[in-house]
């Protein structure tokens, strides 16, 4: 009788941690490039990453349970040749002007707009005419950026040379920069602008912003061809945390936003 019951012990044993394991491992890594780009990420090489790609991952970690997305840091210049080696499997929130189109991929619309604006100190008499020329005043960029005004050519010697930029690795520097007139213009991303407004609400009326936009992003995501998931079932998720309401709200949060009409499908 004793041996019985312990047979039955280790059935039951057994039969539990196939419920704990199979699941798991059914569950398909996905691998997701990120790189410094405030506010989509912030210290993708750190313990504790920020911004919107981060929180948009583990949304998507709960919402099913066949894919698990993962980060793994990369950098601005290093991005495209590892999505093309494998290194991972696809990467968010890339515009088409930024020189992806060599690589080989399969890509998906997101129907996420952002913008790159221009931004000066505000000053008695200084209004939007201040934005028309961009040569000879002082340039405060962020390295590895493309930009619209150079033809979306990135070289830090060449943006140096034809317009005296000064570059840096942040936004929150070249603003800094530029109230303390060491810059004459910085060119900040639109959301992060936003947000950097919102927790610094004393500075708003020391920054004049331009209604131009020097680029406006169309992002996309970018898939390698033998990535575990291709364009159509991530837009079926990105559509299923749309029909939540998550989608929009963690957007919003970002100053962001999917519109319905042309939310991914």
């Amino acid at each position: 009788m004793e041996c019985s019951l312990r047979a039955v012990f280790r059935v039951l044993l057994v039969a539990l941690s196939l419920l704990v394991v199979l699941p798991l491992a059914a569950e398909q890594r996905v691998a997701v490039g990120a790189y410094h780009f405030p506010p989509y990420v912030i210290k993708p090489e750190s313990a504790s990453p920020g911004g919107l790609l981060p929180e948009l991952l583990a949304a998507l970690n709960q919402l099913q349970d066949q894919y698990r997305f993962e980060l793994v840091a990369t950098s601005v210049t290093r991005r495209y040749r590892d999505l093309e080696g494998g290194r991972f499997d696809l990467i968010l929130f890339e515009s088409p002007n930024w020189g992806w189109q060599d690589t080989e991929h399969e890509a998906l619309d997101l129907q996420v707009e952002d913008a790159e604006v221009y931004v000066a100190r505000a000053e008695p008499g200084r209004d939007q005419s201040y934005f028309d020329r961009l040569k000879g005043k002082r340039l405060a960029l962020y390295s590895g950026y493309h930009y619209g005004f150079a033809d979306f050519n990135a070289d830090q010697q060449f943006l140096a040379e034809e317009f005296g930029a000064v570059l840096t690795y942040s936004h929150d520097s070249n603003l800094i920069m530029l109230l303390r007139g060491r810059a004459d213009i910085a060119v900040i991303t639109r959301s992060y602008l936003q947000l950097y407004q919102e927790r610094h609400p004393e500075r708003r009326s020391a920054l004049l912003v331009s209604q131009r936009v020097d680029q406006v992003y169309q992002h996309h995501a970018l898939f390698r061809r033998q990535a575990p998931l291709g364009p159509d079932a991530f837009a079926v998720l990105l559509r299923r945390l749309q029909e939540q309401g998550q989608l929009s709200s963690l957007l919003g949060r970002y100053y962001l936003v999917v519109s319905p009409a042309q939310a991914p499908d």
